[in-house]
């Protein structure tokens, strides 16, 4: 039965919604303006410093578990419904000879990008900055612009719009995740429990929350409390030894 909790609980998707901001939060309002810019009729941007009309380039970097990956999937999966256009690690920015208004262009860890695939997003930037119809795109590497192994004239572009450092979350701000979202699911999540996924398990947030909620579904298949005791029998052998 544990195992088949555990089956029953896949990560959740990426969203913005469910992006932990922290220290991270003027990027999530950068990328939330350019959801809602164009059903609200203005910028959303406006009066949290940023410039006055949304940026053609926003360009997110840092380490690994930053969450640049999640940002990219959610921008994706949500700006402007069937406008948002997923162009991860492929050539085919140099196909999108016609932008439509307020497309979304997401591209993912740029820094792995072959020399076509940087022509063709050079060549889509270039196209966007030309339209003028309020598109985007949104590009994440490893480091920042002027320290991408990447084309020189690339590099300029991408650094030529909004840059954000995303931040990774400290065990404290992960732990406050938690019990934020267990509060959501009707539970208070007792401190020991916390810090027990946090050093035995997985450290991403979305096999965190996964795993929380496998443990309230364990809890309510069981009829016992959430405990320290519980988290354990649910998480043999799932949770790493130490």
């Amino acid at each position: 039965m544990k195992q088949l909790v555990l089956d029953l609980i896949p990560a959740a998707l990426p969203t913005l919604e469910n992006f932990v901001a922290t220290r991270n939060s003027e990027a999530v309002s950068a990328l939330r303006a350019l959801i809602l810019a164009p059903e609200t009729g203005s910028n959303p941007i406006t009066g949290v410093g940023f410039q006055q009309v949304v940026p053609s380039v926003i360009y997110l970097w840092g380490a690994t578990s930053a969450g640049k990956t999640h940002l990219a999937r959610a921008l994706a999966a949500s700006a402007h419904g069937a406008d948002a256009r997923a162009l991860c690690q492929t050539t085919r920015a140099a196909d999108a000879a016609i932008i439509t208004a307020h497309t979304c262009y997401v591209v993912d860890d740029v820094h792995t990008f072959a020399d076509t695939a940087q022509v063709a997003l050079f060549n889509l930037i270039n196209l966007v900055n030309q339209a003028d119809t309020g598109s985007s795109v949104i590009v994440t590497g490893h480091v920042a612009p002027r320290d991408l192994a990447l084309r020189p004239e690339l590099t300029s572009r991408l650094g030529s719009g909004l840059v954000f450092q995303l931040q990774p979350l400290t065990d404290a701000d992960k732990a406050d995740a938690l019990r934020a979202h267990a509060q959501s699911r009707g539970f208070a999540l007792r401190d020991e429990v916390a810090n027990h996924l946090l050093r035995h398990s997985r450290r991403d947030m979305a096999s965190l929350i996964a795993m929380l909620d496998a443990l309230d579904h364990y809890s309510l298949e069981t009829g016992r409390e959430i405990t320290l005791p519980l988290l354990r029998e649910l998480a043999q052998p799932t949770l790493t030894n130490t």
